[in-house]
């Protein structure tokens, strides 16, 4: 099992918007912080990025930016210029001067992820990933951004499905660009995946969570001692080796729970736990609720709450 695919899976990426952004001569913009997934492709030209208080970064031709948790970010044509504060729109945008051919011309976009298992994605990834044209061929996410584009705009039968998909390939292709582990990572399962020390064990964890994993068991497969492997696999992925089991085995409980339709018992055995009673007892330790007061809980919000979609506020670099 890949555990990229693993995690992907369970964020069931949705709602997506994508829109024209252009621009000509000198501009700055602002926007608060939106904390959903945003991205872009710059298809011409170049812009200024800078989240909150970063430095700014330089976006050029064919670079893709995805923003996991989308912070207060500014954008501009040059740097230094001063930038006002605006909502963001569905639309097509338009910076700086509106006459004339843009100088600058972008695809900017957001969805929306299952809010039970959204701290999967700002677990694995940094604030920001950057995939430079001038270090990667950028030519597949290009394409999966105008797919994207064409889709979100459409009213064909299967829009959503197609959607998720596409958002899902989106994330995969993104995460598996070359060198994309080359820089500081924050610890998660990114920075493990990483580390050659411990993709195996990762993977082997992934494939069986149903297994009787101990740290000596995982460690054996590193080719490690236990302690060099707990110590390492701590420091990079920011937990002990078995308490990511458990936050994993959880993260499997709360999407089935959401769901429905599974006797706890056997969800239990799939997971990892002799019992239903073990695994309530485990549940409602790390969670805070029984597993079925979680799940009625789920059912109700499903049927009560309608989330606003993301093509309804435009965030992402805009």
């Amino acid at each position: 099992m890949d555990p990229f695919s693993d995690v992907i899976g369970l964020l069931r990426p949705h709602a997506a918007l994508s829109k024209p952004i252009t621009g000509r001569g000198r501009w700055g913009v602002r926007y608060a912080a939106y904390g959903q997934p945003g991205f872009a492709l710059l298809l011409d030209g170049q812009c200024w990025l800078a989240l909150d208080s970063d430095e700014p970064v330089l976006l050029e031709r064919g670079d893709f930016i995805l923003l996991p948790a989308t912070p207060a970010f500014a954008l501009f044509s040059h740097p230094g210029i001063a930038c006002a504060l605006v909502e963001p729109s569905d639309r097509p945008v338009r910076h700086g001067d509106p006459e004339g051919e843009p100088d600058l011309q972008m695809l900017g976009g957001a969805f929306r992820i299952d809010p039970v298992n959204a701290a999967l994605l700002t677990g694995l990834l940094p604030r920001m990933i950057h995939v430079r044209a001038s270090d990667s061929d950028t030519t597949r996410l290009g394409r999966l951004v105008h797919l994207l584009r064409e889709e979100s705009d459409s009213d064909w039968p299967g829009r959503e499905t197609i959607l998720q998909r596409l958002l899902e390939i989106m994330l995969v292709e993104c995460l598996r660009q070359p060198g994309i582990g080359q820089g500081a990572l924050p610890a998660g399962l990114l920075a493990g995946l990483c580390d050659p020390s411990l993709v195996g064990a990762l993977r082997a964890l992934h494939e069986d969570v149903r297994a009787g994993w101990t740290v000596a068991g995982l460690a054996r497969l590193a080719g490690m001692s236990r302690s060099a492997f707990a110590a390492r696999f701590s420091q990079t992925l920011g937990c002990a080796p078995m308490e990511y089991l458990s936050r994993w085995r959880m993260a499997l409980a709360q999407d089935a729970l959401s769901r429905g339709g599974k006797p706890l018992d056997r969800l239990a055995k799939e997971i990892g736990y002799e019992s239903a009673s073990a695994f309530s007892t485990a549940f409602r330790r790390r969670i805070g609720i029984s597993p079925g007061a979680f799940a009625r809980a789920r059912a109700n919000a499903a049927q009560s709450i309608s989330l606003p979609s993301a093509s309804k506020n435009g965030y992402g670099p805009s």
